[in-house]
């Protein structure tokens, strides 16, 4: 059987296993790339509370200050705030050390531009180039820089919430939120936000100690404990954050976990009631996006899968909100980024303005169900089963911008090989949990895997 590798170096950064692929010579080379990328000047730094973290900032600050730009090192913080710093600071750059999802024994680096988004295909290639090539800007002891270490990045992030949507409005009761951080990068910040809006949090899994009390991605079948927390307090909403808190899903009052993609339905909802403007989904996003804007009478457009994609088309077409359906939610107004924090308060606000809970919320336009798998299959083997996905669903219209997305007469479905894994995706859609696992199954049967 043949090896999966640790290593993935990719358009969307490099992440691997720490001890075997990712090694602090690998870190620090990717590190002094990305300093002659953007030249000198100052890079900020932040990363999530994994074990391997503390390593892995040293090393990338030694690549950094050898080509002789600044470290502004934020410490412990999501990753939309080390986007917001960057635009803050008005940075040259910014490196997110992450490995979102992964699970525990892996890392990576997230390249920010100047603009405060990631790195889009042509500025990461020539990261890239860089990298292989081996020429670094190097500088002598006399140019070399300093590291500032800043507190309070995560301060001036529900400040800027704050300062556009406000403190939730006065209704005859205080929501209350139970929050699951998964002790990730939005543990600490994520309940004060919640407390800064006006609502009552109940916490639970935020100790930022590098600790993975569930699989980091908010998957409705991860989320069993918030669940039962939500039922147990009687609370109005849960909130799940993944491991670098760019992601959030919702639990409904009833403790049930509707699913990452209408974490964008429910903001969307808020947002287009307040603004009209286009918004920008990716390939893989429930149609109930497309549903709630025409609610609006407002234009949908699609992208292929990856925030840098999303936000090139936001920024194309002038977009009042955007995101993906893996809980993504962007909102230009605050932070361009993928921010589970704006979600929540862009949720929270729309509970309180409403008067609704989230179960009657979503009553309110067409309900579906998607169903995600995944399987192990190496890189070079990806292309193959695109092909027979074409081959196999010809008689369909297709989308071949970013693997297959095959319409069928009753749903929908997409298989790609993932950025950032050894793996394959498979997402099917449909009006009913059981019709979208039946699409998958046929994908299945028809295409050798």
């Amino acid at each position: 059987m043949r090896a999966i590798p640790t290593l993935k170096i990719s358009i969307s950064g490099v992440r691997g296993v720490v001890g075997q692929s990712l090694t602090p010579k690998l870190l620090t080379r990717f590190a002094q790339a990305f300093g002659t990328h953007t030249g000198p000047g100052t890079i900020v730094i932040g990363r999530d509370p994994r074990t391997s973290g503390e390593m892995v900032k040293h090393a990338v600050v030694a690549g950094i200050l050898s080509t002789g730009s600044r470290v502004i090192d934020i410490g412990v913080c999501p990753v939309p705030t080390v986007q917001l710093q960057v635009r803050h600071r008005r940075a040259q750059g910014g490196i997110a050390i992450t490995a979102s999802h992964n699970p525990a024994e892996w890392n990576a680096l997230k390249f920010i531009g100047s603009s405060g988004l990631f790195l889009d295909a042509a500025q990461a290639r020539e990261l890239l180039d860089i990298y292989h090539q081996g020429e670094y800007t190097k500088v002598g002891g006399a140019e070399l820089r300093t590291v500032e270490v800043i507190e309070g990045a995560t301060d001036l992030h529900i400040k800027s919430i704050l300062d556009v949507l406000g403190p939730l409005p006065q209704t005859h009761k205080q929501l209350r939120v139970v929050l699951d951080s998964c002790n990730g990068a939005g543990s600490l910040v994520g309940p004060k936000l919640i407390e800064a809006l006006g609502a009552e949090v109940i916490p639970i899994n935020v100790t930022p100690d590098g600790s993975f009390p569930r699989p980091a991605e908010p998957l409705p079948e991860n989320l069993g404990d918030l669940c039962r927390a939500v039922r147990e307090h009687q609370a109005d909403v849960g909130f799940a954050q993944d491991m670098d808190a760019d992601r959030l899903a919702v639990v409904s009052n009833e403790g049930e976990a509707i699913g990452e993609d209408n974490t964008l339905v429910l903001a969307m909802l808020y947002v287009l009631s307040h603004e009209k403007g286009a918004v920008v989904a990716n390939l893989s996003t429930t149609s109930a996006v497309e549903d709630v804007a025409k609610i609006f009478g407002c234009p949908v457009f699609l992208t292929k899968i990856g925030e840098v994609n999303v936000t090139d088309a936001m920024q194309q077409h002038n977009a009042v909100i955007g995101g993906e359906g893996n809980g993504g939610v962007i909102y230009p107004r605050i932070n361009f980024a993928r921010d589970s924090l704006v979600g929540m308060a862009l949720v929270l606000h729309l509970l309180a303005e409403s008067g609704k809970s989230v179960t009657e919320l979503l009553q309110t336009v067409p309900r579906y169900h998607i169903v995600k798998d995944k399987m192990t299959c190496p890189s070079d083997r990806i292309s193959t089963v695109l092909r027979m996905v074409r081959e196999q669903f010809a008689e369909f219209p297709m989308d071949t911008r970013d693997g297959v997305k095959v319409m069928t007469k009753d749903g929908w479905f997409l298989v790609r090989g993932s950025n950032t894994e050894p793996i394959i995706r498979i997402v099917a859609e449909a009006k009913s949990e059981e019709r979208a696992r039946e699409i998958i199954d046929r994908v299945y049967r028809e295409v050798n895997f």
